[in-house]
């Protein structure tokens, strides 16, 4: 393409992701001191390559999938971010009571309140995780957390509320249990363990031991199929015109549940650590969204964070935003 072509292209998709609306070629003329004709021949011809598409309702364009992935690839440039943005992030990372980890999940969910975007933090695979203690804490008579620590220094907390007349003696008596024959097993082996070998013995020696089990077994299966998947701004994201359909909003919510689907982000990643854009089919998460990742390391272990919103995504932004992220993480390791 040459030089015209690439700059309507860059104006049409940083206009569309600003407005919402398809582009026509009235609004492009004083810009760039053509006619109107001369830019309808050049959109038709962007629209020839499959980077422009029409809009049904309208004369004007709007990106393709295939028209976002050429201007992430050669038109877009990160922004820069705003005074207010990075003092905002900069007083989490400086803020010493919160360890690294909760900075960036602090920093995430702020990223989120930001965009209007959902943002994810994925540690790695819980295959990596063994399970070192299982403590319950209770709150009142009837709510209790319980509190799973691994080798490798995760912990997940879980709220229950118990069902009425159930012992939270019997509760902590059968955490000891689990801590005395589990410790040690890797976290995705642990609740078949639990069912196999620690059921019937819970069954033998706890009253109530269905109530009592199922509390363990939700807590310890949910920490293992998610539990290392922090998602902040669920809801953001159906805040963006482009989910203004229930059905829609409900197939994409059921996305967010499903925790084998969320994984897939920290799988995509391979083995590159630079900041990564996947567009709709390639996100293999949903063909109306975009993902922005980027992999970074904590104590040797690889994590990921990353961006989940609408192709019309204000790409230049949401880089620009984890690029300082990366920085402020290897700043704070080298204090």
């Amino acid at each position: 393409m040459d030089e015209r072509q690439n700059n309507l292209l860059k104006e049409i998709v940083e206009t569309y992701i600003k407005t919402v609306k398809p582009v026509g070629s009235k609004s492009l003329c004083d810009k760039f001191s053509c006619s109107s004709a001369t830019i309808r021949n050049e959109m038709a011809t962007l629209e020839d390559l499959g980077l422009l598409e029409k809009n049904h309702i309208s004369s004007g364009r709007i990106p393709s999938e295939a028209g976002y992935k050429y201007y992430v690839e050669h038109l877009m440039e990160p922004d820069n971010l705003t005074g207010k943005d990075m003092l905002t992030l900069q007083k989490i990372f400086t803020n010493t009571e919160l360890n690294l980890s909760d900075a960036i999940t602090k920093c995430m969910e702020i990223i989120s309140e930001m965009t209007n975007y959902t943002s994810v933090v994925l540690g790695k695979n819980s295959d990596d995780n063994a399970l070192l203690q299982v403590n319950i804490i209770a709150l009142s008579k009837a709510q209790v957390v319980a509190v799973i620590c691994t080798d490798k220094g995760h912990v997940e907390n879980k709220t229950f509320t118990l069902p009425p007349e159930t012992d939270i003696k019997e509760l902590i008596k059968t955490s000891e249990l689990i801590n005395k024959m589990l410790v040690g097993t890797p976290i995705t082996k642990v609740s078949e363990r639990l069912e196999m070998e620690i059921k019937p013995i819970i069954k033998k020696n706890v009253y109530q031991y269905e109530a009592v089990y199922n509390i363990f077994y939700d807590a310890l299966s949910e920490f293992a199929n998610g539990g290392n998947i922090h998602i902040s701004g669920k809801a953001k994201i159906y805040e963006q015109p482009e989910y203004d359909d229930a059905e829609e909003i409900r197939r994409l919510a059921n996305k967010f549940e499903d925790m084998s689907l969320m994984k897939k982000v920290e799988e995509m990643s391979g083995n590159s650590d630079e900041v990564k854009i996947y567009i709709g089919e390639e996100t293999e998460f949903d063909p109306n969204v975009t993902i922005i990742r980027k992999k970074y390391k904590i104590d040797g272990e690889e994590k990921t964070i990353a961006i989940i919103g609408p192709k019309r995504m204000n790409y230049s932004r949401i880089v620009g935003l984890l690029n300082y992220v990366d920085e402020s993480i290897d700043k704070r390791k080298d204090e």
